[in-house]
């Protein structure tokens, strides 16, 4: 009779490794750290927005999923590239991957 033999397989690190976080996650902590590095109150800066505080409060904790319409509003009132804060997500995202605190806000030079 055959010998049945067991192959050990490594764990696939990919497999393994915690799921990217949700974009309402990355993005109100993003736009709450640029706000405050700016010294904006949150009621000025959904003032400017369009939008009520409670709204921009509950984006900024990753409780709303806002809308392209909305994510330009805010962007806009905080005097942020759109291009700025995709960047700034992207190497939050990234950073999470290797197990590393997302950084502040992400304000590049003109």
């Amino acid at each position: 009779m055959a010998d049945i033999l067991h192959f050990h397989r490594k764990p696939d690190p990919e497999q393994e490794r915690e799921p990217d976080p949700l974009w309402r996650d990355v993005l109100g902590p993003r736009l709450r750290a640029t706000r405050e590095e700016q010294g904006e109150r949150l009621v000025d800066v959904a003032e400017k927005a369009g939008i009520s505080p409670q709204y921009l409060s509950e984006i900024e904790r990753g409780r709303k999923e806002p809308s392209s319409e909305m994510i330009s509003a805010v962007t806009g009132a905080l005097g942020l590239d759109l291009a700025d804060l995709l960047i700034g997500i992207a190497s939050d995202v990234r950073r999470h991957r290797v197990g590393t605190r997302p950084a502040g806000p992400l304000l590049l030079a003109a």
